[in-house]
């Protein structure tokens, strides 16, 4: 009988929604758990618990510990499947020599791993990091994660806060603190007082720990990638989003509703930040990776192309396992599905087009590329 093949689910920068019952990786997890055993993925499907501003090594030893408690419990080997900057915890958790903060014996939980899938994941870092590795920055990004916390549990926010909230993007150098509180606090009102304490308490503990944004920043990831070399015997995949520029197309894509257009204001103001200081290190690609991204995107992607909030080619790492057209939650689940059973809720209405059926596609070649590692 073939050994057990797990799959643990890394959330990233944003992945603040991982608390109690909001889904980060919920219609991923039910995919995967559901077609899994058809390409030969027998084994659980897991979403592993990390503080997500936290630094990118005691991520890694949270997850390493995840991998030691899923040996441990169910034996057979394990495969990461990393969103954002979960995709870096993989690679570092699996990086030969690596010591992490954490009295798990570290080394044979590396060796079970046999593939690290990285998706929209900043390799090469991401410019939207210098905008909240600020003060201002920080409650911007709180104020962006409790947005994605009530859209999750809501299928939308109030539209009046989504016109503040963009606005706030659009002015951020010029906004006083006091204002952001003020929206952080009134769309907190909206959740139960038990929902309130709780979310208070997580982001009392998220704020301890902000170390993340510094390292995702194309500095910072010079300094990650000249440390954290390939394990030998390791798979290394990646999903590469790109999402549609900005304008009257996307507009008219993101839908004519008041609502889609305010959260459409927000998608604008990130993807702008995100493409207004090109990065300027890029290696050159391989033959293969230019090939799927021409398939996908009918040609390789220039410097400024995002997801919103990852530049398109700081994606790039290992065999691109798939592309799409999407913005940096679409690819997790998070776009505009109201009649699927559970439902699809967007966060942001980027105009990408990403639906259920490219949503498939992509997951099935996720398992399909994690099954033959």
């Amino acid at each position: 009988m073939a050994r057990a093949h797990h799959v643990l689910l890394v959330p990233g920068f944003f992945g603040f929604a991982n608390l109690g019952d909001f889904a980060y990786f919920g219609h991923v997890r039910d995919f995967l758990a559901e077609f899994g055993p058809a390409v030969g993925l027998r084994g659980e499907v897991r979403v592993v618990r990390t503080v997500p501003t936290a630094s990118l090594l005691r991520r890694a030893a949270l997850l390493a510990e995840s991998v030691a408690e899923m040996l441990r419990t169910s034996g057979g080997v394990v495969s990461i499947v990393g969103h954002s900057s979960g995709g870096l915890d993989g690679r570092l958790l699996v990086a030969p020599g690596v010591s992490l903060p954490t009295p798990v014996d570290v080394e044979p939980c590396a060796r079970a791993v046999r593939a690290v899938v990285s998706v929209s994941t900043p390799h090469l870092g991401t410019p939207l990091a210098h905008a909240f590795n600020t003060i201002l920055g920080q409650q911007l990004l709180r104020l962006l994660s409790l947005g994605t916390m009530h859209a999750l549990r809501a299928g939308r926010l109030p539209i009046g806060l989504v016109v503040r909230l963009a606005r706030l993007l659009r002015g951020r150098r010029a906004v006083p603190s006091g204002v952001v509180d003020q929206v952080f606090h009134e769309l907190l009102g909206d959740f139960s007082r038990d929902r309130r304490l709780a979310i208070e308490g997580f982001f009392d503990s998220v704020g301890k720990d902000q170390d993340l944004t510094g390292q995702i920043t194309p500095a910072g990831m010079d300094v990650f990638n000249a440390s954290a070399v390939d394990r030998p015997g390791v798979r290394y995949g990646c999903v590469v989003t790109q999402a549609r520029p900005p304008g009257i197309r996307s507009a008219l894509r993101a839908g004519l509703s008041p609502y889609a257009q305010a959260t459409h204001a927000i998608f604008v103001a990130l993807h702008r930040i995100t493409s207004a200081t090109p990065l300027q290190r890029f290696p050159p690609i391989s033959q293969e990776q230019a090939a799927a991204l021409r398939r996908a995107f009918g040609r390789v992607p220039d410097v400024r192309a995002n997801d919103a909030i990852v530049p398109t080619l700081s994606q790039v790492r290992g065999d691109v396992v798939a592309a799409a057209w999407a913005d940096h939650h679409d690819v997790i689940g998070h776009f505009h599905g109201p009649t699927h059973v559970p439902p699809h809720a967007d966060w942001v209405a980027s105009g990408s087009g990403f639906d259920r059926a490219r949503f498939e596609a992509v997951w099935r070649e996720v398992a399909a590329f994690v099954a033959v590692a």
